[in-house]
């Protein structure tokens, strides 16, 4: 397997006209549930709503005509969520800038290195614990805004247990209206795929238009009568202009590219086990083999030219990827239609965005947490009784909440592979001490390679 081979070009060998037309239809789909996602990821951010469309259109082009699977969908996602956070208030959105041109090198570098057929030795148990981590401080940054809370003018927080004190300590300011905004758009996300549940045909074609979009428009109709309830107008400056070329020389200077070089490695490590990761599970889906040093140097590609456009970290997106599966996408010329749409309605629409609720973007995080949890296997592992498996998920996921993904990878990766040498070692003592007969001796027992 070569080390760059994009896989729009075998795709679109024999490409008939049928297949186009799906492609098309199945990234406008893809682009309508991008849309809402992208604004509030950007937003949970901490960064302007127009930085998620930028970086969806950017990265979620360069990324599916460089990219080494023919469906993967690129663009921001909730597991940057925290690590962006916290480089903007430290940092600001020229730090960001630079740490993800950073982690874009980063990750060519991976690709080229070969690094992405080493990303499966990372365990289960951790890429479960940090996930589920995720989660949670995705759901925790989103109770302020759910409920409506109102914090002293200059209150900031970057960890989890910080927010959550902020919530409790400012709870009195809770607005009820919100609340019902909130939970109109929770119960709307929660009902609306059930729609493919019922047998007319009507139902199961408005179930193709993505919960979320109607969790929007019903939002922001009901917030136009109350006129109580914070939208992102209320809060942000929209911006319908195009993307700029923008970078800070005048801020690269080594001390600079030291400091924020833990920053750009995470990023570069999450985009590249969630690009996989999504890679594994659309390969499933149609049946394909996806390259992973090819989508490696995409990732790469697509971060340094999010970065320098104004965009935020990107990565595959798995819930977006099997959307686009589920709707007739098999090349990369669905992921190229998604972000032209989302050109066009950058262009065309944005200023609409302004009409968005606040806590209908924290329903849709909160759903957005939910299907990123991994809850179930979270579950499994506890009730499988293996304590070092236990050990490595509960540290992890301890961590990733408390203080951060890389302490979390780093602790959880020593831990495992501490208790993998213990057993190794152990276990070859035992052969050592252990008796042999005739038998034994023809034909010597070794280590299960399940140990190693």
């Amino acid at each position: 397997m070569k080390v760059f081979e994009p896989k729009i070009f075998n795709s679109l060998k024999g490409y008939k006209p049928k297949q186009i037309l799906s492609d098309i239809v199945a990234g406008i789909i893809v682009a309508i549930i991008a849309l809402p996602l992208s604004i509030a990821l950007a937003i949970a951010s901490g960064a302007a709503p127009v930085t998620g469309l930028y970086t969806a259109i950017i990265a979620g082009f360069i990324i599916s005509l460089f990219g080494g699977s023919k469906v993967n969908i690129s663009g921001p996602t909730a597991a940057f969520a925290t690590i962006v956070a916290g480089i903007i208030l430290s940092d600001g959105m020229d730090g960001l800038i630079i740490a993800t041109v950073m982690a874009g090198l980063i990750l060519i570098i991976m690709g080229l290195c070969r690094v992405g057929t080493l990303i499966k030795f990372i365990p289960k148990t951790i890429t479960i614990g940090f996930t589920s981590g995720i989660a949670v401080t995705l759901l925790v940054g989103q109770l302020k805004d759910f409920l409506g809370l109102t914090y002293p003018a200059g209150t900031n927080a970057i960890e989890t247990p910080e927010k959550l004190a902020l919530v409790i300590e400012h709870f009195s300011t809770i607005n009820l209206w919100a609340v019902l905004v909130g939970v109109i758009g929770l119960i709307i996300l929660i009902l609306w795929p059930m729609l493919n549940k019922l047998k007319a045909k009507p139902f199961k074609i408005m179930a193709k238009i993505p919960g979320s979009l109607i969790a929007v428009l019903v939002g922001a109709i009901v917030v136009f009568f109350l006129d109580k309830v914070n939208t992102i107008g209320t809060l942000y400056t929209i911006d319908s202009s195009l993307p700029k070329f923008s970078f800070p020389f005048k801020d690269l200077t080594f001390d600079k590219v030291l400091h924020l070089l833990p920053s750009a490695f995470t990023s570069a490590l999450l985009a590249g086990i969630e690009s996989l990761l999504s890679c594994v599970v659309s390969d499933k889906m149609i049946d394909d083999k996806h390259n992973p040093n090819t989508e490696l140097i995409a990732q790469g590609l697509g971060n340094i030219g999010a970065g320098l456009f104004g965009g935020i970290p990107a990565t595959g997106a798995i819930a977006r990827t099997a959307a686009n599966v589920r709707n007739g996408g098999r090349s990369p010329i669905s992921g190229i239609t998604h972000a032209i749409v989302l050109f066009l309605v950058l262009i065309l629409l944005m200023p609409y965005a302004s009409l968005i609720p606040m806590p209908i973007i924290a329903a849709i995080l909160f759903i957005v947490a939910y299907n990123m949890s991994e809850w179930r296997e979270f579950l499994h592992v506890i009730k499988q009784k293996n304590w070092a498996d236990i050990l490595v998920l509960v540290v992890t996921f301890v961590l990733t909440v408390v203080f951060d993904l890389v302490k979390a990878i780093a602790v959880g990766m020593v831990i495992h592979y501490l208790i993998v040498l213990v057993k190794f070692i152990i276990n070859k003592r035992k052969l050592k001490n252990q008796p042999m007969g005739d038998a034994d001796k023809k034909s010597t027992k070794t280590v299960n390679e399940s140990d190693i």
